[in-house]
């Protein structure tokens, strides 16, 4: 018996494990400008925003993404209208519309009699339970997040360093910014129901933090992200497979533990990262 391979030939393993690399794909496209524009707190707002958006989809019938899809775009046009607002903080004003979504949905969730999401799963998602079809529309949209990567990334960089340089270069930073909140939104709706939106936040963020400790070159830094949201997909089914754990939560402490090992190893040998910087 393989230790290491032999869950893989279990049939909705490997579709897990297929999934978590789509997800982790995916993750890495969005998740590195999360870390490099500090969005992290949007990305928890963004992916906990969508319950009232889920539990109207419950109640109504129709298809959880669908009400996610719609709860997430209508915080991220909530952030982009209010950032506007000189006088408010972008964390006040991410702040405000992650309480007021929250409490809509806990409101909606407690009003029903009838609300039959399980919150577990809505948290940690169903990886496990993962079926051909939602490999598709996983792939389509990792495909979609990979394209808008590819052709928004001159813009995406200048108007993280400087929206005057951006506007003066004719970039349009205001258009940059929505288009980086829509690949946000569509990293966090196409994975939440497949993972579950604690698995969602943890690799979007943990392992493109691992990767910016070893390199300051974005492109770099993103196909790092997803080497290492890879890793912690595959060594997270394989501990949850042998020691009987959730596979969505060690997947994501995985990704969080990869971040804490790449950080001790900076610390530890910084002339070889400093080396790693100067290749990039």
């Amino acid at each position: 018996m393989n230790l290491l391979t032999d869950p893989f030939a279990v049939s909705f393993v490997s579709r897990a494990a297929i999934a978590g690399l789509l997800v982790a794909v995916a993750c890495a496209c969005a998740g590195t400008w999360v870390v490099l524009r500090g969005m992290a707190f949007l990305g928890d707002a963004m992916s906990h925003g969508m319950l009232p958006g889920v539990a109207l989809a419950s109640l109504a019938g129709v298809s959880l993404s669908l009400g996610a899809g719609i709860a997430a775009a209508l915080m991220a046009l909530g952030v982009s209208t209010l950032q506007r607002n000189r006088r408010l903080g972008t964390d006040t004003t991410i702040g405000l519309l992650f309480v007021g979504m929250l409490a809509a949905g806990v409101i909606i969730v407690s009003a029903s009699g009838s609300f039959a999401v399980d919150i577990t799963a809505f948290l940690f998602g169903e990886v496990l339970a993962v079926q051909q079809g939602d490999l598709v529309t996983l792939a389509v949209t990792t495909a979609v997040i990979v394209a808008m990567t590819a052709l928004g990334h001159r813009a995406f960089l200048v108007s993280a360093l400087d929206r005057r340089i951006a506007r003066t270069s004719g970039l349009r930073p205001e258009i940059a910014q929505l288009a980086l909140l829509t690949m946000l939104t569509l990293a966090i709706v196409a994975t939440f129901s497949i993972v579950g939106t604690l698995l969602v936040f943890g690799m979007l963020i943990a392992p493109p933090a691992a990767a910016v400790l070893w390199t300051s070159r974005v492109s770099l830094a993103i196909a790092l992200a997803a080497a290492l949201g890879a890793v912690a997909v595959v060594v997270g089914l394989l501990v949850s497979w042998h020691a009987g754990t959730a596979a969505g939560a060690t997947i994501t402490a995985c990704a969080v533990a990869i971040f804490v090992l790449a950080l001790g190893l900076r610390s530890v040998v910084p002339s070889t990262a400093r080396t790693l910087e100067r290749t990039a």
